[in-house]
């Protein structure tokens, strides 16, 4: 019997390990943006190109957070914000945003513009860069 309960004991923790937690994503701007607050409906409009007030900083394709970022923010899958961008690259009405593999790269991107926005994960905020949304 502690053989069999032994077993459940190792086989529940590795499929508690192998389980990713899910990041606390925030929106962050440089520290002398005057935003100070902004709704999860606000900050998507920057990442799908609807509002050029904000220039958005992204993540890499393929990274999970950025997907997290849109399933959450956007309420969209990574291949439906591409065919915006896309289509808005190709009209001439945008400029896709910049990418970058690290949380580190965002937040020295969004740190060294006043008009950048970008998400990370909390656990990656500094005094460089100052939260407006933490992401539900």
């Amino acid at each position: 019997m502690t053989t069999t309960i032994g077993k459940l004991v190792l086989v529940s923790g590795l499929f508690t390990a192998s389980v990713p937690a899910l990041a606390e994503i925030v929106v962050i701007v440089n520290p002398k943006n005057p935003a100070t607050r902004m709704f999860s409906e606000q900050a998507g409009q920057f990442f799908i190109g609807k509002s050029a007030l904000f220039t958005p900083v992204e993540f890499n394709e393929g990274a999970a957070i950025r997907s997290e970022f849109y399933s959450k923010v956007l309420q969209k899958e990574p291949a439906q914000v591409k065919a915006i961008w896309s289509k808005l690259v190709f009209t001439g009405k945008g400029t896709a945003p910049k990418e970058y593999h690290t949380a580190a790269e965002v937040k020295k991107a969004v740190a060294a513009d006043v008009s950048a926005i970008g998400y990370i994960d909390k656990s990656a905020v500094d005094d460089s860069v100052k939260v407006i949304l933490t992401v539900q």
